[in-house]
């Protein structure tokens, strides 16, 4: 089964992990990278560490409402929102 996961917090991490063991998450969509303190620091949301580990397709868009397009594109059988 091709599954999207959508989700971005830590508590999101074992679900895609429970449903990476069983199907074929063939794209995650996560909320962007934030830039942090004064060093301005790029940090990813634990979903995407964990979607980048895996070599699963990462789509970040900065308003979903407007950018979706891949999403349709994928054509999943499934689609998890975890957030």
């Amino acid at each position: 089964m091709k599954v999207i996961f959508m989700g971005t917090p830590k508590f999101a991490v074992p679900i895609l992990d429970k449903i990476r063991s069983a199907h074929d998450v063939v794209l995650v969509v996560t909320q962007p990278d934030k830039i942090v303190g004064r060093e301005k620091i790029i940090k990813y949301s634990p979903v995407k560490e964990v979607t980048l580990k895996n070599n699963i397709e990462v789509f970040q868009p900065e308003k979903i409402k407007e950018d979706y397009q891949r999403i349709i594109d994928v054509n999943p059988d499934l689609i998890v929102t975890c957030a």
